[in-house]
């Protein structure tokens, strides 16, 4: 079974940074695309950054230039370096991988962005 475990969420300022990451295991074939989603209260979930396993990224428009996505391949890792933090930001980020199995969920990481 695939188990996706996020840390790194917690309470910052805004103009200030967090480091999520996120861990991989129980995965029976390579994964391909890892990525970063978000969901605030009330809204849907939406997307912040994918990666894939080649290395290509994509962002969302509201965090281009704020946020960066990375991964290692060896640990099955993937981070969301997040940077210029803004309340806006605020929400639970989920951690999400595919592989030939489908697609894989982690539990969330809350993010909040206040003074």
């Amino acid at each position: 079974q695939v188990q996706l475990v996020e840390s790194g969420g917690g309470l910052v300022q805004p103009g200030g940074s967090l480091r999520l990451s996120c861990v991989v295991s129980g995965s029976g074939s390579s994964i391909y695309t890892m990525g970063w989603y978000r969901q605030a209260p009330g809204k849907q979930r939406e997307l912040v950054a994918v990666i894939t396993s080649a290395g290509g990224t994509a962002y969302a428009d509201s965090v281009k230039g704020r946020f960066t996505i990375s991964r290692d391949n060896a640990k099955n890792t993937v981070y969301l370096q997040t940077n210029s933090l803004k309340p806006e930001d605020t929400a639970v980020y989920y951690c999400n991988a595919r592989n030939l199995g489908g697609s894989h969920w982690g539990q969330g990481t809350q993010v909040t962005v206040s003074s």
